[in-house]
């Protein structure tokens, strides 16, 4: 097969989209070749058998030329039958665009998105797409007539356990974007319970960085851990790129990742797959948390909640919550490795290709 891929940011030290790099590599693991056609480009990492084409955010093209720019090389790579099928990953815009294109030109297209934002651009996405892909049935905001549910795809060979960055205090991890739905002012509201309570030294490190629209969430955030005297407690570390993720998970006592059901959080996958123990508000984590999610799952925007179930897990002996979190790594590799992913993707535009419908592995 060879595939065309519609991304939005190609650039392998991205602290945000880096990962999905790594998806285009394991795609190219299993097709002949991958075209990138994606809104911006950075460093790039990848095969030999990978060629990336940008419509060119990053040299502050206009929007109208950056459209020129898409449908130049939309119409190239894929005149006289020199692609086989189409994956677009979270981006929409791309695939309503080139749907079109695609259909008039037997190429089959599937979308992946896994967000809660309904927009009319997902509308026409959905429509001009094959089929539709996501990470959780909650994390697709539409109709389900055409999607599958094919997990995350966590790269289980870079996230793997280790012995990491280790602290002399038990450490709270919380990785990924600093933005309002990701609800870090639960979690310090919490330390300050714990702390009341007399719980034994720890300390919470929130590690990210916000969108341009969100610097004064960050302020804000900051501005509570000093009312509630937790300077000593709460450290903020700026945003990494993916691979200096990982000791970070791997040094961390436990991590915490506080989003609602509807976003699919990968940072708490990722954290999994390290063999961290991660407590969660998601009920849709239910079931890679398996036989652990009683004592891992909290009620969203509880204190008291992430409070208790911080507290019973930072009295357990080291020894059990390793088996906790060796327990978490095989749940997600059972059921998010990005090996299954790529393979199921690249099944379902088989599929595509042959004319049936497809179904999600």
């Amino acid at each position: 097969m060879r595939l065309l891929v519609f991304n939005l940011a190609t650039d392998a030290d991205d602290p945000i989209l880096g990962f999905t790099s790594r998806w285009i590599a394991a795609l190219a693991e299993r097709v002949q070749s991958v075209d990138v056609l994606t809104m911006t480009a950075g460093r790039l990492d990848l095969p030999e058998n990978v060629r990336v084409w940008s419509v060119g955010r990053e040299r502050s093209y206009s929007e109208p030329r950056r459209a020129l720019e898409f449908y130049r090389h939309l119409f190239r790579l894929t005149a006289g039958g020199r692609i086989d099928g189409c994956f677009s990953h979270m981006m929409p815009l791309f695939s309503a665009m080139g749907a079109p294109v695609l259909r008039a030109r037997g190429i089959p297209l599937v979308t992946w998105f896994a967000h809660p934002s309904l927009t009319t651009t997902l509308k026409l996405a959905h429509a001009g797409s094959t089929r539709m892909v996501t990470s959780l049935p909650s994390a697709y905001p539409y109709r389900h007539d055409k999607l599958a549910v094919i997990g995350q795809g966590i790269d289980t060979r870079l996230f793997v356990p280790g012995e990491g960055r280790r602290d002399p205090l038990p450490t709270i991890l919380c990785a990924g974007r600093l933005s309002p739905v990701k609800d870090h002012a639960t979690l310090i509201r919490a330390a300050a319970l714990l702390r009341e309570r007399g719980t034994s030294p720890f300390r919470v490190v929130i590690l990210g960085k916000p969108a341009g629209s969100d610097a004064g969430y960050v302020d804000g955030l900051r501005a509570e851990v000093r009312a509630r005297g937790l300077d000593d407690v709460v450290a903020f570390h700026p945003a990494v790129p993916m691979h200096e993720l990982v000791p970070w998970y791997q040094g961390c006592t436990m991590h915490v990742n506080l989003t609602p059901a509807g976003f699919g959080d990968k940072v708490a996958w990722e954290a999994m797959s390290c063999g961290a123990p991660c407590l969660v508000a998601n009920e849709e984590f239910r079931e890679t948390l398996g036989r652990h999610a009683p004592e891992l799952l909290f009620r969203y925007r509880d204190p008291e909640s992430l409070a208790e179930r911080l507290a019973a897990l930072l009295a357990r002996p080291a020894a059990e919550r390793a088996e906790i979190g060796a327990y978490l790594r095989e749940q997600v590799v059972r059921l998010h490795s990005l090996d299954q992913l790529s393979g199921r993707i690249v099944g379902i535009l088989e599929e595509a290709r042959a004319g049936r419908p497809g179904v999600a592995a």
